[in-house]
């Protein structure tokens, strides 16, 4: 069985600590719940379903239950806090709480470098750039920026996606790009921190409106369509991403960084083809 730090999912690893006790023994769910505490002997097999939640008063005894102490019983824990977290904000510090509780016990949260990538727009638009210019200091990409910042941001950054293996620093102190493209992991804990650079990146399209129409391209339409038509739509939403992705790995050396967002989003509720739940 993998160490419990390769975990983010409580479920998952409820249900892998079973597996292997069922394969090397006679164990049931209902043992598994007995030394758990629980009067129903599937509860925890539900749980692992997804058709019950543990709480946070239970999140300690299934971790004594599965012979967790210390370091590992404080994680499992966290990992059940963050499952239980109703908003990406909340869901988010309580990431980083796993993640500074792995590095004071020396080791590493899987997926922690690519959920700091997606925390800030900082991030991505300096792998882009910083490639771009050679040699150059941080306080020359700071200035690059059309949106504020800081030369000392600038270092902390590039340091960064030097130690998540983004970037890598030539002898004439250069940067290069390791790979031409990344895609998001699938730590679930990094759709939270994508959300929110997506909020980010809608900022800055805001800040974007006051550029000359030289330098920016914004248009939308609003339209009434049925299902069927909104999943034409998002797979030709698909199509036309990866033929940018081809686009940029084919183009020549970087010129200067662009963002392009793709929205396309309810604004009403659906008033043909279902019912409205009322909440």
């Amino acid at each position: 069985m993998k160490p419990i730090i390769e975990y983010t999912d409580y479920r998952k690893f409820i249900q892998d600590f079973y597996d292997e006790k069922k394969r090397t023994s006679a164990f049931t769910w209902r043992e598994f719940a007995k030394q758990a505490g629980f009067s129903s002997a599937v509860y925890l097999k539900y749980v692992c379903e997804g058709k019950k939640n543990l709480s946070r008063v239970a999140a300690a005894p299934v971790a004594q239950a599965m012979g967790l102490i210390g370091f590992g019983s404080d994680y499992f824990t966290a990992m059940v806090n963050y499952s239980l977290a109703k908003d990406d904000a909340t869901k988010k510090a309580l990431f980083e709480d796993m993640c500074a509780m792995a590095k004071a016990n020396k080791v590493r949260v899987l997926g922690e470098e690519e959920f700091d990538y997606y925390k800030s727009w900082k991030n991505s638009v300096l792998r882009e750039l910083a490639p771009a210019m050679p040699g150059a200091r941080p306080l020359e990409m700071s200035r690059a920026c059309k949106s504020y910042i800081s030369a000392f941001e600038v270092s902390e950054t590039l340091n960064f996606l030097q130690k998540a293996g983004l970037l890598q620093k030539d002898e004439n102190g250069s940067f290069h790009q390791t790979d031409k493209s990344i895609s998001m992991g699938n730590v679930d804990a990094v759709p939270v921190a994508a959300r929110d650079l997506q909020r980010q990146m809608g900022e800055l399209a805001l800040d974007a409106l006051q550029l000359p129409l030289s330098e920016r391209d914004m248009s939308g339409i609003t339209v009434g369509i049925t299902q069927n038509g909104y999943e034409r739509i998002v797979k030709a939403l698909e199509e036309f991403r990866r033929q940018v992705v081809d686009i940029v790995q084919s183009d020549g050396e970087t010129e200067q960084v662009y963002r392009l967002n793709l929205q396309f989003f309810p604004l009403t509720e659906r008033v043909r083809g279902g019912q409205k739940n009322d909440v």
